[in-house]
């Protein structure tokens, strides 16, 4: 039989495979009109301490929209497909 420290490792190899191969995640949601909308974007910036480690890069608010909150840590993908910044 597997013990507790088992899943835990396991549970830790899954998170950092997420961490190391997801960089940006899109929150979608529905608005009260029944509209969707991107209420926020954020960047996947690693793994530490035992967590996906995230940072918030723009965020939905009522009233203005899509508002940037950071800047983009992780730019080398980007810039090695050519993407200008």
């Amino acid at each position: 039989s597997r013990g507790l420290g088992d899943v835990y490792k396991r549970q830790e190899a899954i998170r950092r495979q997420i961490a190391s191969g997801v960089d940006i995640l899109v929150h979608l949601g529905r608005m009260r009109d029944k509209s969707r909308k991107v209420l926020e974007i954020t960047e996947v910036c690693g793994f530490e301490n035992h967590e996906i480690k995230t940072r918030t890069l723009y965020r939905w608010q009522e009233g203005k929209g899509l508002v940037q909150t950071a800047q983009l840590l992780n730019r080398e993908k980007l810039v090695r497909a050519g993407v200008e910044l």
